[in-house]
């Protein structure tokens, strides 16, 4: 390793686990180097006594062994640790604020495969580092500047397991759901991915008075995320028919991400989610600024809608990082993206799949109106979105017969008013292609060619 390499990508440190930077020896230098950077931060912890940092996970086989060396790491440094156990990500943030730690840290690979694992951290307020932090925890590590700083025996941290951190994200989530009113006679469907959040929503929409039929609920540390929750949907949307439920909830494996099943049996998504929410809150008058937060990925159609309803919706760059710092940057309360991470800030510093879930299920008990219902606020443009996996991210300027095509293509997307956008993951060795216009068959012709060109290229 040098001091030029990087070892934050857009959501925190991600990769295969057992395989750089996933590993045990750089989870000890993180654990040190963040260590060292959040007790410098404020000279004064935020409680009592040393400075403490809060560590949570989801339910991968890999998290015992990253959390055991993170720790290591922090304790080293002569900071205290608390463990909270499995926890989704949102839960950990609001955690880190209640017990009023310095910084937090979940061991997560949020919607990924068993295989992989990461590491993300929160600040002292429950919103995620920003890059100026990250800069100073990276360059500790690569420099090898950590390794010279030692406290000695005496300073050493201790570690302690907490077990009410369950109970107090149960009571939080609920607090997000208005007192009063409950969801009985409300049919659920919930598919937990076997992660996370495998007791924290089946534990809320129960004590709400829901009836609930939890699946995929048992986790065993391989399971996280295989053909079930919100990365595979469809499950769920069977299981709504199957049993006649008024809606189906489906996360991911850190449940800060949700999709949701009308009672027809049809996807909702976050775009669905924006919709509903955001116009129940431009009539409420509560959305700040009248404004939507979204990203270059949302549909034009929820622009509309948002734009008919006296309101409007700014873009920004793919990941909810970028969603969170412009809300932050102007003040707004409402912000998402597409693939279901959904930022309610009146309640939450992170995106919240449980309480994303429950706005949705206020506005439909409150207005008496099935999903399917609340879901026609809006017209969705006819969109295609190509994942290509690749062997490489070369750079797009260097693919000259992918450029072309895609010049093409935006020109006459452009003229009937729709758009192209061409981007690599920044989680996945993957090449995202999104066309979006009112003339489908166009969207199809211009996603198979750019595809098979993205395929000839780098493709694997």
């Amino acid at each position: 390793m040098n001091h030029q390499q990087k070892i934050f990508g857009t959501d925190g440190v991600r990769g295969t686990a057992n395989v750089e930077p996933v590993t045990a020896e750089t989870a000890l230098k993180l654990g040190r180097a963040s260590a060292h950077v959040f007790k410098n931060l404020e000279v004064q912890s935020r409680g009592r006594g040393k400075h403490k940092i809060v560590i949570g996970k989801d339910t991968r086989l890999s998290g015992y062994m990253l959390e055991n060396a993170i720790s290591s790491g922090i304790l080293s440094m002569g900071v205290d640790v608390i463990f909270i156990g499995p926890l989704p990500t949102p839960g950990v943030a609001y955690v880190t604020r209640s017990l009023r730690a310095d910084a937090g840290i979940v061991i997560t690979a949020s919607h990924n495969p068993y295989t992989d694992n990461g590491i993300k951290f929160f600040r002292a307020d429950g919103y995620k580092l920003d890059g100026a932090i990250e800069t100073q925890i990276e360059n500790l590590v690569f420099s090898g500047a950590i390794e010279k700083v030692t406290p000695h025996s005496g300073q050493i941290g201790k570690a302690l397991r907490i077990d009410d951190a369950l109970g107090r994200y149960i009571e939080y989530a609920k607090s997000s759901f208005p007192r009063g009113l409950t969801l009985e006679g409300v049919k659920i469907v919930l598919d937990c991915g076997h992660g996370a959040a495998y007791k924290s929503s089946p534990s809320v929409l129960h004590e709400l008075g829901a009836e609930v039929l939890v699946v995929n609920n048992q986790p065993d540390g391989t399971n996280i995320n295989e053909n079930c929750g919100s990365m595979h949907p469809e499950a769920m949307c069977r299981k709504v028919l199957e049993h006649g439920a008024h809606i189906g909830i489906a996360h991911d494996g850190d449940a800060d991400r949700v999709l949701m099943c009308d009672e027809t049996g049809r996807m909702i998504d976050g775009d669905d989610i924006m919709a509903i929410a955001a116009l129940e809150m431009l009539a409420e008058k509560t959305l700040a600024d009248n404004t939507l937060v979204a990203t270059v990925m949302s549909n034009a159609g929820l622009e509309a809608a948002i734009r008919g309803a006296g309101g409007r919706m700014l873009r920004t760059a793919v990941g909810d990082k970028h969603v969170i710092d412009e809300m932050l940057k102007n003040g707004y309360n409402f912000g998402g993206e597409q693939s279901g991470h959904l930022i309610f800030r009146d309640h939450s510093s992170t995106g919240d799949g449980l309480v994303a879930a429950l706005q949705i299920l206020r506005i439909l008990k409150t207005k008496n109106q099935p999903l399917s219902r609340l879901a026609q606020c809006w017209t969705r443009f006819p969109q295609r979105i190509t994942n290509v996996k690749v062997r490489e991210k070369r750079p797009l300027e260097e693919m000259k017969d992918v450029l072309d095509l895609t010049n093409q293509a935006e020109k006459e997307l452009r003229s009937q008013g729709g758009r192209l956008l061409l981007r690599y993951s920044g989680t996945e060795p993957k090449l995202r292609l999104l066309v979006e216009g009112s003339d489908a068959a166009l969207l199809d012709r211009w996603s198979e060619r750019i595809g098979a060109a993205i395929q000839k290229q780098i493709g694997v």
